[in-house]
This record gives C-alpha cells, sequence and structure tokens, in this order.
C-alpha cells in the first residue's frame, strides 16, 4: 500500500512537471486560466473547481472559470459562456475585511483554506452555496482554497477546488496534505506563467500603442490617408486567413499559428510607417497644381484679367467711334468682346477640369495645355506681358496619369525606403523577425520591376505577396482620397485583373482573394453601400467564374447598381499606391 500511494505521488509530481512546462508555453490567455484550473483537478481527482482571478482595482475577486464535471457545468475560459455572478468583494459594506467567504479569506490573509464538510464548517458562510447545491441537487463538500501569488508576491487569483474523490470508488473525501502541497506548487507556477503571460500581453499592447502613435502622426498629418493604414492589414488578414483555409491548389499546405498571425499584423500596420517623413503636401496633393494651395485660382485670376482686357479693349473701342455714332460697329465691338470672353471662359474649364487629375491625358489634350501656356500672355500687375502659364505649372497640368510629377512621385515611392530603413532599427524578438522584410515588400511587383529592391516573386515572402494585394486593392476602393471618389467594386476588380495578367500581382493568391470572395468580405465592412454594384456570382471580364456552374456565372455587374467609370481612370496605380 505505501509502495502505491509513493508511485501515486511520484505520478503526480510527474504530472505537475508536465503541466507547469505545458502553460508556460500556452499564448492564449482564456486557455492558459482553463488549463491551469483543469489540471488543478486532475492531480486532485477533483469533481468540480473555480479560478477567480484579482480586478484591476485590487478591490474584488472576478469569475474567470467554472467547472464541474459531474453537474457537466463548464463555463468561462474557452466555452464562450459568461459567468454571471458578480465578483467576491474583498472589503464588505462595513469597510472591513470580507472573511466569510472562503475566496477571499484566503485571498486576503495569503492563507491556504483546507475544509472538509463545507456543511459543517464554522467560520464561514457557504449559505450562496447550499442554494447552488439545492438548485442542482449537487453536494458541495470539501473544499481546497489556494491563493496564487505573482513574483513580487502580490495575490493574483484564486484557485479553488470542490469535492476530491477516491480514485475508483467515486466516493467523496477530503483534500489531502499531498494535495494541498500539489496544487500550492501548481498555483505558484500558473500564477508565474500567468504573471509571465500578462506581462507579454502588456508588452505587446504598449508595443502596437507605439505603432498607433506612428500612424496617428501619419493620420493627423493626411487626413486623407489615414484610414489607409487601419484598413491594410484587416484586408491583408482576411486574405491570409482564407489561403489558411484553403485546401487545394499551390497555397493547400500554408498555416498559420497565432504567432504567424500577429506577426503578419504588425507588419500590416507598420507597412506604411516611412510615410510619416513624406511631405504633407505630397501626400494630400488633390489637384495638379496643389502646393501649400490650389495654384488653379492664381490661373483663374488670369483669366479675369484677360477678360478685364478684352472688356476694356472693346470700351475703348467704342469710345473711339462716339463722334461717328455707329451702332453696328458698336454691336461688332460687342460681340467679338463676347466672342474672346467665351473663348477665356473655355479655356478657364478645360484647365480647371484637367487641374482635378479625373481625364486621362492624350498628346491632344497635353497640346492644347502647352499651346494655352505659350501662346497666351497676361498683362501682370508690373504692367510686363508674360506666359499665361509658368514653367512650373505647364509641367503639372501636363501630367498624363494623376496630380503627380515624376519628382513627386518618386518623394511618395521613397516612403517604403523609409519604412525599411526605420524597421530595420528595431531589434525585432525571434517571433517578429519577419516585419521588415512583410512590410518593406509591399511595392515589389512578380516580375520584378516594382520597388525598391526590384525583387522578384520566388525572391519574396507569401506574406509580402498577400500585403501586396491588399495595399492596391484598398487604394483602388478607398473613398477618402482627395484625389478621386471611391471607385466602383467592379471596375476595381477589372484593374485587379490586368495587374495579374501583367505580372504585378501573385495570380496564385489572386485566384484565391477571388474565389474565396475576399473582396466580398472587405466590401461589407469597409465600402460606402453605392460601390458595391456587382451580384454575388460576379466573375470581371477575363477571369475566371469562381462559381462552377456556368449556368450561374456572369460577368455584368448587378442590374440593381449599374456599372460606373471611375472618377479617374488615370489614378490607376502603376507602380505605387498611396
Amino acid at each position: 500500500m505505501a509502495m502505491d500511494l509513493v508511485g501515486d505521488l511520484l505520478g503526480r509530481l510527474d504530472q505537475l512537471n508536465a503541466i507547469g512546462a505545458a502553460l508556460s508555453k500556452e499564448r492564449n490567455l482564456n486557455a492558459l486560466l482553463e488549463g491551469i484550473l483543469i489540471a488543478a483537478k486532475n492531480i486532485t481527482h477533483a469533481d468540480g473547481g473555480t479560478l477567480y482571478r484579482m480586478t484591476e482595482d485590487g478591490s474584488a475577486l472576478r469569475f474567470e472559470i467554472m467547472r464541474t464535471n459531474s453537474l457537466d457545468l463548464f463555463m468561462g475560459g474557452t466555452t464562450g459562456r459568461r459567468i454571471e455572478f458578480a465578483p467576491l468583494q474583498l472589503i464588505n459594506a462595513e469597510g472591513e475585511f470580507n472573511d466569510s467567504m472562503v475566496a477571499t479569506y484566503a485571498a486576503i490573509h495569503d492563507r491556504t483554506v483546507n475544509i472538509a464538510d463545507a456543511y459543517v464548517e464554522a467560520g464561514f458562510d457557504f449559505s450562496g452555496t447550499k442554494r447552488f447545491d439545492a438548485r442542482t441537487g449537487y453536494r458541495s463538500q470539501s473544499f481546497l482554497t489556494v491563493p496564487m501569488k505573482n513574483h513580487d508576491g502580490e495575490v493574483i487569483g484564486v484557485l479553488q477546488l470542490i469535492n476530491a474523490q477516491e480514485p475508483d470508488l467515486n466516493r467523496v473525501v477530503t483534500f489531502s496534505e499531498a494535495d494541498q502541497r500539489l496544487v500550492e506548487s501548481l498555483a505558484s507556477q500558473a500564477a508565474i506563467a500567468l504573471s509571465n503571460r500578462q506581462l507579454l500581453t502588456q508588452m505587446e499592447d504598449l508595443f502596437e500603442s507605439f505603432i498607433k502613435l506612428i500612424n496617428m502622426a501619419i493620420d493627423d498629418k493626411s487626413p486623407y490617408t489615414a484610414g489607409h493604414c487601419a484598413r491594410v492589414p484587416e484586408l491583408t488578414m482576411m486574405l491570409a486567413e482564407a489561403v489558411d483555409s484553403t485546401n487545394e491548389g499551390p497555397y493547400a499546405s500554408f498555416k498559420m499559428s497565432e504567432r504567424d498571425r500577429y506577426e503578419l499584423k504588425i507588419a500590416g500596420l507598420l507597412h506604411d510607417c516611412g510615410k510619416i517623413s513624406t511631405p504633407v503636401h505630397v501626400v494630400d496633393k488633390a489637384t495638379k497644381l496643389q502646393t501649400l494651395y490650389d495654384r488653379i485660382d492664381l490661373v483663374d485670376t488670369r483669366f479675369e484679367v484677360l477678360k478685364r482686357d478684352a472688356e476694356i479693349a472693346a470700351l475703348r473701342a467704342q469710345l473711339a467711334l462716339r463722334t461717328c455714332v455707329d451702332a453696328g460697329a458698336e454691336a461688332a465691338l460687342d460681340a467679338q468682346r463676347d466672342a474672346v470672353q467665351a473663348a477665356i471662359d473655355s479655356d478657364r474649364a478645360f484647365l480647371r477640369d484637367v487641374n482635378s487629375g479625373q481625364i486621362v491625358m492624350d498628346d491632344a489634350i497635353i497640346g492644347r495645355v502647352q499651346a494655352m501656356g505659350i501662346s497666351r500672355t497676361w498683362r501682370a500687375p508690373s504692367g510686363e506681358q508674360q506666359s499665361f502659364l509658368s514653367d512650373d505649372e505647364l509641367e503639372n497640368l501636363s501630367i498624363r496619369r494623376g496630380t503627380l510629377t515624376a519628382k513627386e512621385r518618386d518623394i511618395i515611392n521613397h516612403h517604403i525606403v523609409a519604412t525599411n530603413r526605420m524597421l530595420e532599427q528595431v531589434p525585432w524578438p525571434k517571433h517578429l523577425k519577419n516585419v521588415p522584410e512583410y512590410a518593406g515588400g509591399h511595392h515589389e511587383r512578380m516580375d520584378g520591376r516594382g520597388y525598391p529592391k526590384g525583387l522578384t516573386r520566388h525572391q519574396m515572402s507569401l506574406q509580402a505577396r498577400m500585403l501586396g494585394i491588399a495595399d492596391i486593392f484598398e487604394a483602388l476602393t478607398a473613398h477618402d482620397r482627395p484625389y478621386k471618389p471611391g471607385m466602383k467594386l467592379s471596375k476595381a476588380l477589372e484593374i485587379m485583373v490586368r495587374f495579374n495578367k501583367n505580372g504585378h500581382i501573385d495570380p496564385d493568391l489572386f485566384d484565391v482573394f477571388m474565389r474565396h470572395r475576399v473582396y466580398r468580405q472587405y466590401a461589407e465592412v469597409f465600402l460606402d453601400p453605392e460601390q458595391v454594384d456587382i451580384a454575388p456570382n460576379y466573375s470581371p471580364p477575363g477571369y475566371p467564374a469562381a462559381n462552377d456552374d456556368p449556368a450561374e456565372q456572369t460577368t455584368e455587374p448587378t442590374p440593381l447598381a449599374p456599372l460606373e467609370a471611375a472618377a479617374s481612370p488615370g489614378q490607376e496605380p502603376a507602380t505605387s499606391t498611396f
């Protein structure tokens, strides 16, 4: 018999050591708490138990996990079932220590309480326990209540076990001294594991707060791209989850752990951190002539000067006719003046349209801009005749696509260089070591024509390629950009198909993006309803339909919301997005 007891104790010690090792590796807090209680129940053969945690202000014990095997009662933790009981207050209404309850007593006095039978135990109030028993038909008998202390000796929780059972006999017995020592040891290990997990969580929260500070600084510089820093990681994770759930194709073996997910999330949050160094007047350049302000107003002033000059010229000519009073000649001068001013108004409207960046600039349009800038002159306040448009204005108004000059686009593109430089300075821990590569590769192309390194598809991680797709699709559909309204979903998908064909994005990832309808999942959360102009079974022209039934395939937008052209076809990003 003695040898059996020794063997049982040694076996339980081995189990305790294994439990301690397992707890130290658990990252999920709910799973960790649940594991602590289950481990304590197993090594003591307890039928039930409760794990309490100290509230943040240290005033009460909060129910975290409840389990009673014989009642099939499982609440809290990973079950998703909330425990509705109110926290146990450490101080009663009279302002004194609440010593009447076993759990609070153990926490207040940092003392283990081992009770053989709650119904006959003096000194504690078990009325709540008895009401529970009366309601459920249970009989709460033996209790073992152990405080949990962190590295600093502070009580951070309480572990309470109920009804120790004699193995193979299903008879409730008192928790033995060996049970108590084992649970006290487990509580100590568990408290350290819990403290470490809480400390890591606090460190992660602190780290993410710093990231949010960076993004907040970018937001304050440019409200137009503020949502981009938040939406891209969301879309990236949607795509990553779709790839993780894929059971066929080239990515069928791709699986993500929680650490992998967290690493990708951080990379998504930081993918544009280099924008903090990008001049705001370039990031926010809503029109071609915008710098610190939109210079189209200066051009407007010149047009008004031209109209004034035309008016003055007509009046002077009319005055010259006063001696002969030639009504026909005066009328001809009025008509001439009106024609000149109408031409001026036409040219002004034309330049305003060009300035918006909404027009695809062909050679004819650029030629008209150049001719207007050179052939037209105006009399400046100094009295000198000057070219109507300056060289800088001509350069900006001749931009073929979008609102950025080549120099300004280089400035925008430099943000990824700045991002890489910033992220490479961080001493990343092992589980985040890939963040710089993931974040720094989202402007590369599969054909090697991207930037900043000109990587090809096989030189990039799958995660960086995911970020690349998310970055482009978010930029196309964003409805808070200064130079365009939100693009219709059908138009954005057509552009993505072209990008897929021309070697811009990963074709296998794009296949997952389409077949798992990641775009629709994203649209339901982040796009305005009027942007969603496609039916559920829609497939863009030039791309195989996701539905295998040909009878149900369509390449047409839903008739309820007809396809409209994007506000600016010229805004399709060639090698970069905001």
